[in-house]
């Protein structure tokens, strides 16, 4: 059998790499008798100095991904789970210290999210409750060159508020029906993401905890009169800046916002009498498709500066 190159097709290999996805673990720490708990899916990826598995089928030097799914539970019995991010970076470790043919590591991490049940104020030492808030991941690469980087965040966090929310003074043409709104449902379901600079000194945990709750509170503002929202773009940015203030080690912060739409429902069609009132602010119909998403990057200005 021929390759391409060999029949003079004149093609090249740009990218390559593989490993195991869906790695699911759930992590136990028993120490003092008060448990915690992580529960984990793991996605490794492995890039070799070598292609000739693609391009002859010598296997040599293939680690193979039921290998790589092992190392997974071994290094999580060999050093815990404190933090996803840390962990991915034993991983990373391992596979470049104990293979050499390994050029570079890309390890992704979900991390499903329990509390602890609580009763009257005290926390349970071994018993959880799944809460789907929002789901935490990571990714963290690093070459034999010893570059790394470690991106976290999460996804699904679901949010909305009934007020205090605008969009106007848009621009108006003959592709326009949307009309001015000074007050509306603001409703998203928010992914982020943000990269640290590489550190032992990083608690990943705490700057999980600080950005979502800097999105909270640029979304929601203070419980008794809220805070004002004239765009889904101002919110998101506030929010983004916001963690960057609060969490030095973060050097870029993307967030996406898509519309979750509440429509108000269309009552103009009954009899008064039945509905009590043409107007309607209390009954809405919602709606999944189409939406708009709404995206940005903020990087740290000196950082910007020295590229």
């Amino acid at each position: 059998m021929h390759t391409a190159s060999e029949r003079g097709l004149g093609v090249s290999m740009i990218e390559h790499g593989y490993g195991k996805s869906g790695v699911k673990l759930l992590y136990i720490n028993r120490a003092n008798g008060i448990h915690s708990i992580r529960e984990c899916e793991v996605t490794t990826t492995l890039i070799l100095s070598t292609v000739q598995s693609y391009l002859t089928g010598d296997n040599d030097g293939i680690i193979a991904t039921d290998s790589q799914k092992n190392t997974v539970y071994i290094l999580a019995k060999k050093h815990g789970i404190k933090a996803i991010e840390n962990f991915a970076q034993f991983l990373c470790q391992h596979f470049l210290t104990t293979y050499k043919q390994v050029e570079e590591v890309q390890i992704e991490i979900k991390d499903y999210p329990w509390n602890r049940i609580s009763s009257e104020n005290q926390e349970h030492s071994h018993a959880f409750i799944f809460t789907p808030t929002a789901t935490r991941k990571c990714k963290v690469s690093q070459n034999r060159q010893g570059a790394i980087h470690i991106e976290s965040g999460f996804d699904g966090l679901r949010v909305l508020k009934t007020t205090k929310s605008a969009f106007y003074g848009f621009v108006h043409d003959e592709f326009t029906c949307l009309p001015d709104v000074t007050d509306r449902i603001f409703s998203t379901v928010v992914s982020a993401s943000w990269k640290c600079k590489p550190s032992d000194k990083n608690d990943y945990d705490k700057i999980w905890h600080s950005a979502q709750a800097c999105i909270l509170e640029k979304f929601a503002g203070p419980p008794a009169e809220g805070i004002p929202s004239p765009s889904v773009q101002y919110t998101l940015y506030r929010a983004a800046e916001y963690i960057l203030e609060k969490n030095p080690e973060v050097l870029e912060v993307r967030i996406v916002m898509p519309n979750k739409h509440y429509f108000p429902f269309d009552l103009s069609k009954f009899p008064e009498h039945l509905v009590q009132s043409e107007e309607n602010s209390d009954v809405f119909l919602p709606v999944d498709k189409p939406s708009g998403s709404i995206h940005a990057t903020l990087q740290r200005s000196a950082i910007t500066a020295k590229l």
